[in-house]
């Protein structure tokens, strides 16, 4: 009777539950009703233990210098600093949205953030230059799904606390799967020139308004810098790392660019703990969700599923690939980890594949997941941003999740793609 949680689970998000009460309701019926009254206990106090932890602290305090950053408008002079990099090309707004999310994700790491900074400053002006409403809200959306691949990255944070691997691997791994992602968006805007009826091209900015554009976003652009470049050079952990960006955007927001109102702190400090919250109470209920799973047996009979189906490693990453894909509709990206890290990654490490080269495969998966309905959290903010109906939004991003379910699977066969620049630097063998 036990197994039947994850049924339930599912039926309680189809009936608008949401995430975090059915985490943490659909096993604890399930253990009243199997008369094991004493595990609801522990399920309970595992809500807990699953936040309580040092690496974890990491997640709130990267959320935490987004904000600022946001607040004292580091997000315009990325946006300009692509304009001038880029805004000259056919369909220059839409790329320019692209390469911010780009830059972006390396202050917020969170897709969320992206899409609620640059969509509400993007999708106005865009739709001003001449681009359909649906268009720019589709271009805010797919791209926004950059934002966790990039480091820093909450959901690999999420990994490396569970899985027991190195933050710093995990994050040189996503860098160049998120450039990927974000090329295949601009190969699809090019491809959409013409039947989209994109606005042509602006003027080419001179190379004095590069340079100035250049100096404006240069210290914003350091922030990825220090952080990755600390964890490397052994100055601070991860952990640190964070707190060391929430210090920076702080500096350099109410010092260095003068944006930053100290009236406007308590606002910063409460969005991102209300966000900070969520995130962490997801993560405490999946780690609840686990342990039933764990009482249920669940990762043994999924692995034994999963390993008579074939004894091809390729074969398996495709069906895995399949199987995260229809995941993501339904959960969100951390506490998927949470409950299938342990089960799949053995799985194919057993099989040969490097455990790194796993965790991305699996993050960006889930991370497209996204973008994807029933629960595809950035449809619903770019709903909010832009008016539109999601159902509008989920159609019009089609050929853009097209290309990026297309770089999933570049990065699933080809490892190189993954783990060169870990391996470079000596963090994967």
């Amino acid at each position: 009777m036990l197994s039947l949680f994850l049924p339930l689970f599912l039926l309680l998000l189809f009936l608008g539950l949401p995430v975090v009460f059915g985490l943490i309701m659909a096993p604890a019926a399930l253990l009243w009703a199997n008369g094991q009254e004493r595990e609801i206990a522990l399920l309970y106090r595992n809500v807990y233990n699953g936040m309580d932890s040092f690496p974890l602290m990491a997640i709130p305090f990267f959320m935490l210098a987004g904000e600022l950053m946001n607040r004292a408008g580091i997000t315009m002079r990325l946006v300009e600093f692509a304009q001038a990099m880029i805004g000259h090309l056919r369909g220059g707004l839409a790329h320019v949205n692209i390469m911010s999310s780009m830059l972006f994700s390396g202050l917020s790491g969170s897709a969320v953030a992206d899409v609620s900074a640059l969509g509400s400053m993007l999708i106005p002006a865009m739709e001003k230059q001449g681009y359909t409403r649906r268009f720019a809200a589709a271009v805010t959306a797919a791209s926004s799904i950059i934002g966790p691949i990039i480091p820093p990255s909450g959901i690999m944070i999420i990994y490396a606390y569970v899985m027991n691997q190195s933050v710093a691997a995990l994050f040189l791994a996503g860098i160049v799967p998120g450039i990927l992602i974000g090329l295949s968006l601009m190969v699809i805007v090019w491809l959409q020139a013409d039947r989209e009826n994109l606005p042509a091209a602006t003027a080419r900015a001179s190379w004095g308004d590069r340079g100035k554009a250049s100096l404006a976003a240069f210290w914003p652009l350091l922030t990825p810098v220090i952080i990755l470049g600390g964890i490397l050079g052994g100055v601070f952990t991860p952990t640190e790392a964070s707190a060391v960006a929430v210090g920076y955007a702080f500096f350099i927001g109410l010092f260095v660019m003068r944006t930053l109102k100290l009236r406007e702190i308590p606002d910063v400090l409460t969005r991102a703990g209300m966000t900070s919250a969520v995130v962490l109470l997801l993560v405490g209920a999946a780690m609840a969700f686990k342990t039933v799973a764990s009482l249920a047996h669940t990762p043994e009979l999924l692995a034994d599923i999963i390993l008579g189906l074939s004894n091809n490693p390729l074969v398996l990453l495709f069906l895995i690939n399949v199987l995260l894909f229809i995941v993501g509709m339904f959960l969100d990206a951390g506490p998927a980890i949470i409950i299938l890290g342990p089960i799949l990654g053995p799985i194919f490490t057993s099989m040969g594949v490097d455990p790194i080269h796993f965790a991305i495969i699996m993050a960006v998966n889930l991370t497209v997941g996204l973008l994807t309905p029933p629960m595809g959290l950035v449809l619903f903010v770019t709903s909010s941003v832009s008016g539109l109906r999601v159902e509008t939004i989920a159609r019009a991003t089609l050929p853009f999740l097209a290309a990026e379910v297309a770089v999933i699977f570049l990065i699933t066969y080809f490892p190189a793609i993954c783990l060169t620049v870990p391996r470079l630097l000596g963090f994967v063998n």
